[in-house]
């Protein structure tokens, strides 16, 4: 019996995204894990979209930046500005203080800026002339990249890039799947109507029950052993890093919560290995020359690693 919030919030931002339940429950399950997605594809497949009518459906608040060369990190956090009447200081809130915030484009603004995500999607803070101050919970970064555009791009490094839970690749849509598409958006924009269906209070009362889930000890040593084969690989250069692992085990435990099981089982773990673990591979130089994949080489390690039996 799947989780009824959770399907709530899915089936509602699918009366608005034609085709992508798959990619609309994996960004759910990296929110329930407190983790954050970015979302890779040519231009036009709905990712802004996407981003946006998960923000509806739990009614939570909903920031866009618009990702350029000359963006600086303070146009992300916020800035102070002296106040001549009242003699001091005041700080005006950038986007980054929202529930879901999404940053088109992350790959075309400079390093320096990109990192001022860093310690927002680490800890939940942002640290402004030596003021800490707390995020809004839930917060959900959604990150976009074009990977067909490289010229004056700057792409993320792999620091960053393991900050994110998982990486999605969206795909074109069906042919019928495109037809529905026409038809649902031909005389309004079905995304005007859409409403919340989930607080951002229960959001994260789900997060806190995402927590107390099962993890079998030989789900938690497949999880390790996959990272520690993906490090052993002769092709990779650096395999899956800690962080990996346990945002995999998270995953694992919110899509259990959504699917409206109490444990974790492996399936899940094979499920979620794309998503969680492809991007933070990497291959050696010689074998990226010879056009060898991240992709495959996690082909190989899944079907390597001993999957555990029942309990």
């Amino acid at each position: 019996m799947r989780n009824s919030e959770c399907d709530r919030v899915v089936e509602n931002a699918s009366r608005v995204v034609v085709g992508k339940r798959k990619a609309l429950e994996l960004m759910l399950a990296a929110l329930l894990s407190e983790g954050h997605v970015l979302l890779e594809d040519v231009p036009g497949l709905g990712k802004t979209l996407m981003a946006k009518a998960l923000a509806r459906s739990i009614g939570g608040s909903f920031r866009r930046i618009q990702f350029t060369p000359d963006l600086l990190p303070a146009d992300v956090t916020g800035f102070s500005i002296y106040d001549r009447k009242s003699g001091d200081f005041v700080f005006h809130p950038g986007p980054v203080m929202s529930h879901i915030l999404l940053a088109d484009e992350i790959n075309r603004t400079i390093p320096r800026t990109q990192a001022a995500l860093l310690e927002s999607m680490g800890e939940f803070q942002v640290t402004v002339d030596g003021e800490t101050l707390l995020l809004p919970r839930p917060f959900f970064v959604i990150a976009t990249q074009n990977p067909i555009e490289m010229d004056g791009t700057f792409p993320l490094p792999e620091a960053q890039l393991d900050r994110f839970l998982m990486r999605i690749d969206l795909g074109y849509p069906s042919r019928e799947e495109e037809v529905a598409i026409l038809s649902r958006f031909q005389e309004e924009d079905p995304l005007e109507d859409l409403q919340a269906v989930v607080p951002p209070e229960r959001i994260v009362e789900l997060q806190r029950e995402r927590g107390g889930l099962t993890v079998s000890p030989a789900v938690r040593e497949y999880i390790a052993d996959l990272a520690a084969a993906t490090r052993a690989h002769p092709r990779v250069r650096y395999g899956v890093s800690p962080r990996g692992a346990l945002g995999m085990m998270r995953a694992a435990q919110s899509l259990a919560l959504i699917r409206g099981r109490d444990y974790v089982l492996p399936d899940d773990i094979k499920e979620l290995a794309g998503p969680v673990l492809r991007h933070r591979i990497i291959l050696r130089q010689d074998e990226r020359t010879r056009g060898a994949s991240a992709a495959v080489v996690l082909d190989e390690v899944l079907a390597k690693v001993a999957v555990p039996g029942p309990a």
